[in-house]
């Protein structure tokens, strides 16, 4: 039997994408995206709830989102949960899933200019 590991979100970002460099020299970024589904309450009214996603980029594509994102900024981004675990400061165990990118697409305006209707597209690059 197969299996599927897909995910598609459109939100808009919490924060300003900040371009890292792996120590081998690969660019990344790290998204933290918000995506709202409305539900009623009893009394029948609409509310919001709010998702927060993190998301990585890698790539040509990681150098595109921190030129042309900003906190704000809607995107449309495809990409496969993955899960990974370190060790914190205090020397706890942590775990987080976050989603690895490889599509995404800008939607709508931010404070940088030209990012209407980019999209940057590719297989995933290795970290």
């Amino acid at each position: 039997m197969s299996n599927m590991n897909r995910v598609i979100l459109m939100g808009n970002l919490g924060r300003d994408p900040e371009l890292r460099h792996t120590a081998k020299g690969n660019p990344v970024v790290n998204l933290s995206l918000a995506t709202t589904r409305w539900r009623k309450t009893e009394a029948g009214e609409s509310i919001p709830e709010t998702e927060w996603h993190r998301a990585i980029v890698w790539g040509k594509r990681a150098e595109s989102c921190a030129e042309h994102l900003s906190k704000g900024s809607r995107v449309f981004l495809e990409g496969t949960i993955q899960t990974r675990s370190w060790e914190d400061r205090e020397g706890k165990q942590r775990r987080t899933s976050e989603i690895l990118v490889d599509r995404i697409q800008f939607m709508g305006a931010s404070n940088r200019a030209g990012n209407s209707g980019i999209s940057e597209s590719a297989p995933a690059l290795t970290q």
